[in-house]
């Protein structure tokens, strides 16, 4: 069967649900370009019908408030205490979430955009929507068998950690298994900055330097590639396959988007 675009343009505006748990950075940015887009053209590209999130401490209901989208939060805290199951119970987690999908069935969305979700989403979660991630590394890099780098929540201390010069974001399809689905969209190099006189082998260190690129990469990565992938999934320019292959505007793209 020929690839089949991520969503169909011809059926409207893409209907995404947002997941955040703090501060939705990512999403206010997606949701800003998406604005500007519909200003621009006069038409509505996406819509954004509701943001969930895991945290009562979350910036989500700020965002809801100055973009006029629904907020549900469900308390991730508040659901393991009540029902006395610890976090690390990773089976217990797919009760929350067939809880979560339940709430969030009016939405009517088809795609999970995932803003800086930091629960660990079960498969249920996965399997309801198609989740577009943003990650801070390069993932078509990899090693000499062939599996990713920079995989996991150190990426960028790891690839700083292994000499890496540049660093990127990727935008890539949620699967089952953590940062290995489809790259979508890579941001440009990055370069990483080292203070001259920092000692890498220092674990404090090196992770202080990882916390402020890390940083940068936000405004020079994430905010470039996550609003234009968003965008062009909206406009049907994504396709996949039977194998999960990815092609922009028809074309195979198994690395995803150079920007």
């Amino acid at each position: 069967m020929p690839p089949k675009p991520i969503h169909d343009p011809e059926k409207g505006p893409l209907r995404a649900l947002a997941l955040m748990s703090g501060s939705g950075t990512n999403l206010r940015k997606i949701l800003e370009h998406t604005e500007k887009t519909k200003e621009r053209e006069g038409r509505e590209l996406v819509r954004v019908t509701g943001i969930f999130s895991d945290s009562w401490d979350s910036k989500a209901n700020e965002i809801g408030k100055d973009f006029d989208i629904p907020v549900i939060t469900h308390d991730l805290r508040g659901w393991l205490k009540r029902n006395k199951v610890e976090r690390k119970d990773l089976e217990s987690r797919r009760d929350y979430d067939r809880h979560n999908l339940e709430l969030l069935k009016p939405l009517q969305a088809t795609v999970a955009i995932y803003a800086g979700y930091m629960s660990i989403a079960s498969p249920e979660l996965i399997n309801s929507y198609i989740g577009v991630n943003v990650h801070p590394a390069d993932l078509s890099a990899t090693d000499e068998s062939g599996r990713r780098k920079w995989t996991g929540a150190h990426a960028v201390r790891d690839a700083i950690a292994a000499g890496e010069k540049y660093i990127h974001a990727t935008t890539h399809l949620v699967t089952l298994e953590v940062d290995a689905g489809p790259i979508l969209m890579v941001s440009p190099p990055l370069e990483v900055e080292v203070p001259k006189d920092a000692d890498l082998n220092d674990p404090e260190t090196l992770q202080s330097v990882a916390d402020k690129n890390q940083e940068r990469l936000k405004e020079a990565g994430d905010w470039v590639v996550f609003p234009e992938t968003i965008e062009a999934i909206a406009r049907g320019w994504f396709r996949t396959d039977e194998q999960g292959n990815v092609y922009y505007k028809e074309k195979p793209v198994p690395v995803g988007i150079r920007k």
